[in-house]
């Protein structure tokens, strides 16, 4: 029953982000230069200004080929930005973003469309993907490895970087490394679960649990996700990157301490534009299917916290990562 009820919904889902294209205008449509076995990075984001630079930057080093990007109404120059940059197909909507499951459906579709076949990355704007060694080791290097060992994911722990003062005090140069500012994590704890009935593994913790949300941790955010896979047109994401459907997607990454290889997603939410932008998006209310239950995590970033305390961990690399059993390199080498 439960094998029939999951077909059913992955067949919805796919329907309905097929049907979400009508939101989508091309701006740059430049999908005619991918070329097979192009690793592909496919995202939605609002007034990403100071981030953009870093990002294209970061997985242009790991090897993404070419990046589909939804601009959800961004008035900060963002749109512009994209559309000049000759690896980048680029898509923008006004439609709102809770609704199109917090963009899910523009990207499936996008998916749907241009990633068959291909290793697609699904990040944010906020999101460094690190693995082991990916300073020297691109993301072909990797995936070709999966694919000689029979696997088609790769998960990551979503790691919260920060500063070690409040919230906002710090400068950020968008040319540059964002872990140059956010350079503090906490090491644990975390916990990890199976959900029923799509197996998808459920982890929760971290400093925004101790931060913001220490009396009720199950609202707290889910730092697991599957980032990285050999996409099909069959194939659907859930909840952003943290569940797919078949449900087979989700037994590929075993979460912090397991056997299964994995990297490490820097977030890198708190820049000091954080503050700001917490105060639009609480009055935007696109972030949460309840958002009237998250005004709180809002008023505590706008309130600029210091989140640093002792037991804080500076961050040094994947090898500090891996040793602390947040990733796990999995005999790649």
């Amino acid at each position: 029953m439960d094998a029939y009820r999951l077909r059913w919904k992955r067949r919805r889902l796919l329907w309905r982000s097929f049907r979400s294209r009508h939101h989508l205008t091309a701006l740059a449509d430049r999908t005619g230069r991918i070329g097979p076995g192009d690793i592909l990075a496919v995202t939605t984001l609002r007034n990403e200004i100071t981030r953009l630079p870093w990002f294209l930057h970061h997985y242009r080093r790991l090897g993404v080929d070419h990046f589909l990007v939804v601009d959800n109404g961004s008035d900060d120059g963002s749109a512009d930005l994209l559309a000049r940059q000759p690896d980048v197909s680029l898509w923008q909507t006004a439609h709102s973003y809770r609704e199109a499951r917090f963009g899910l459906d523009w990207m499936t579709w996008l998916q749907m469309r241009h990633g068959h076949r291909h290793w697609t990355l699904m990040v944010d704007a906020d999101e460094l993907l690190i693995y082991a060694h990916h300073e020297t080791r691109s993301l072909r290097d990797l995936t070709g490895w999966l694919d000689r060992t029979g696997r088609d994911v790769f998960g990551a722990h979503l790691l919260d970087l920060y500063p070690e003062g409040p919230l906002g005090a710090q400068t950020h140069d968008p040319g540059t490394d964002p872990t140059q500012v956010v350079n503090w994590f906490d090491a644990g704890p975390c916990r990890a679960q199976r959900q029923r009935p799509m197996g998808n593994l459920w982890v929760q913790g971290g400093v925004r649990e101790r931060a913001f949300f220490a009396d009720r941790p199950h609202r707290s955010p889910t730092l697991n996700k599957i980032p990285l896979i050999r996409w099909s047109r069959r194939f659907a994401y859930v909840n952003s990157s943290h569940s797919a459907l078949p449900r087979r997607l989700n037994f590929g990454y075993d979460g912090p301490g397991g056997a299964a290889p994995s990297g490490v997603l820097l977030h890198t939410k708190f820049l000091p534009e954080v503050v700001g932008k917490s105060e639009i998006e609480k009055s935007r209310s696109q972030h949460f299917h309840d958002p009237d239950q998250f005004g709180g995590y809002y008023d505590g970033i706008i309130g600029r916290p210091t989140l640093w305390t002792p037991d804080s961990v500076r961050y040094t690399g994947w090898r500090q990562l891996e040793q602390l059993g947040l990733m796990n390199s999995g005999g790649w080498t």
